[in-house]
């Protein structure tokens, strides 16, 4: 078992390794990006790096406080749904009203890789290779149709 710090040092060298690993990648509009704070340029949309002992995920999450603006934006992401899992490779799991501690309500569309630990240094390669195929894929997917969802929001 890790101590706090220990596990917070983990944390800071696991993703900077991360950034490190993806600056050969720049978005598909040919702009330099962070890939660990992805930018949607929607306040309440964000996609989440998630890693654990269980696996890693890509999430895309719709948190609007609001139920209605939440519903067209996935509604939205529905009718693009073909498109989106064609640029990914594999399907995502689509939850429309996923919850976690700190927030109530909000969609969530995600794509995993499991059976792999992030604390095994042997299983780092492969939740990186996952992440960075899934970030590039999702980045074409997302320029080619952010202005729909923008525009959706204003």
């Amino acid at each position: 078992m890790l101590s706090k710090q220990e596990l917070k040092d983990k944390n800071i060298q696991f993703w900077t390794d991360f950034k490190s690993y993806m600056s050969k990648h720049r978005s598909s509009n040919g702009r330099k990006i962070n890939w660990i704070n992805y930018p949607t340029d929607v306040k309440f949309i964000f996609l989440r790096l998630e890693v654990d002992k269980f696996g890693a995920r890509v999430c895309f999450d719709i948190q609007a406080k609001d139920q209605s603006i939440r519903e067209i934006v996935w509604e939205q992401m529905e009718e693009l749904k073909k498109v989106m899992e064609s640029n990914m490779g594999v399907d995502g799991i689509w939850i429309s009203n996923y919850s976690t501690a700190e927030i109530a309500s909000f969609g969530r569309i995600k794509w995993e890789l499991e059976n792999v630990n992030y604390f095994k240094e042997s299983d780092q390669m492969a939740i990186f290779e996952f992440l960075e195929e899934k970030l590039v894929a999702f980045d074409q997917f997302y320029q080619d149709f952010k202005d729909i969802i923008i525009l959706l929001v204003k």
